[in-house]
């Protein structure tokens, strides 16, 4: 059983399908909440509601992130060693990463009540800090996050096949409303016909993305057994039972050889399968939007599975700037599109591995 929940809650069946927990990585322990310094320093607190914001989900499980303590504050910064050129030659995906665990971490310090103030990149001459947040009494408090706190804990991204039962309209607002508290803004897509020209786009991606062989050894380069703390190993990519040590074969045939059509055709299927796809745009496109759609997209996510459903990333179309303008179009969003998520209910996933704080944490 995982830490924030209770031995006898049970998931909920939802059309004959009862969800369960997410397995966690066998390299990832997480934080009991009980171990939490109550009558610790500032920075006693901060580092260990850090080890929830290292929870957050990133491009290729690359975890882009790094963080400076200081006596009474976190500096939270983009790890550019970390970066993919090729997928994502501006750091776009990147930020929003970094944005994804900042949220976490305000979830976390919500739950402890810790009040806390945010500074979005405090220093101009040093782009890599994304945001200082500052504890003290001063600060803010949100109930609404501290609520999330036992949704981020069983977050995981689903690969998996997901089931045809409708994503309910009272969730698809409270996600919409989710990303305006953000400063994001969030299309809903759920109409068959809707979803199949966006699967056939999502397709046209693939094959492109893959006859790239700089692309497909980028993407083999992150594809590591679970053991090594980041990337993807095999089960990560929805391949069912396929154990770990498979991982170095699946790496070299990434490598070496174009399965565009295959990843096309399987991501089509994926899609015209799920029931809702959704959008999340933002009315710029630069690091302070970027990091801003971050926050938004881990909010989104925390509220879908608190709701036991689940998600999982869709985003070659914006990563192939070709496309981006037409999937702009398609989705019908005013705003430019960050991220493509497409939701419903499947079989629980396990979750990718993670670095230790040991090694984020400066």
């Amino acid at each position: 059983m995982q830490a924030g929940l209770d031995a006898d809650q049970a998931a909920p069946s939802r059309g004959g399908y009862t969800p369960h927990m997410n397995i966690p990585s066998a390299s990832f322990e997480l934080p009991r909440e009980e171990d939490f310094p109550a009558s610790g320093t500032i920075a006693d607190k901060l580092r260990f509601a850090l080890r929830y914001a290292v929870l957050a989900p990133s491009g290729h499980n690359t975890q882009p992130w790094h963080f400076v303590a200081q006596e009474d504050s976190v500096l939270v910064c983009a790890d550019r060693t970390r970066a993919l050129p090729m997928v994502d030659p501006h750091d776009r995906e990147l930020i929003i990463s970094c944005g994804a665990a900042l949220f976490n971490l305000r979830v976390a310090l919500a739950h402890f009540a810790c009040p806390y103030q945010i500074s979005i990149f405090p220093y101009s001459a040093d782009p890599d800090v994304l945001a200082q947040v500052r504890v003290h009494d001063g600060g803010y408090q949100d109930a609404e996050l501290a609520a999330l706190f036992a949704a981020m804990q069983r977050r995981a991204t689903n690969r998996n096949n997901f089931s045809y039962d409708a994503v309910p309209a009272a969730l698809q607002q409270e996600m919409t409303s989710a990303a305006e508290c953000e400063g994001a803004a969030l299309t809903c897509i759920s109409s068959e016909q809707d979803r199949g020209r966006i699967a056939a786009l999502i397709a046209e991606a693939d094959r492109l993305q893959f006859s790239d062989a700089h692309f497909r050894r980028e993407l083999a380069a992150w594809v590591h057994p679970a053991r090594s703390g980041d990337g993807m190993p095999a089960y990560a990519h929805g391949m069912g039972e396929l154990l770990d040590r498979a991982t170095p074969v699946m790496s070299a045939v990434i490598r070496t050889f174009d399965v565009g059509g295959g990843v096309a055709a399987m991501h089509q299927r994926l899609v015209q399968g799920s029931p809702l796809l959704a959008c999340l745009a933002t009315s710029t496109d630069d690091p302070a939007a970027w990091l801003a759609a971050g926050q938004a997209l881990e909010r989104m996510l925390l509220l879908v599975t608190d709701a036991w459903f689940d998600a999982s990333y869709l985003n070659q179309p914006i990563e192939v700037p070709s496309l981006r303008a037409e999937l702009q179009t398609l989705v019908g969003c005013d705003g430019l599109p960050q991220i493509l998520l497409r939701v419903g209910s499947g079989q629980a996933p396990r979750r990718t591995p993670r670095r230790p704080l040991s090694a984020v944490l400066w």
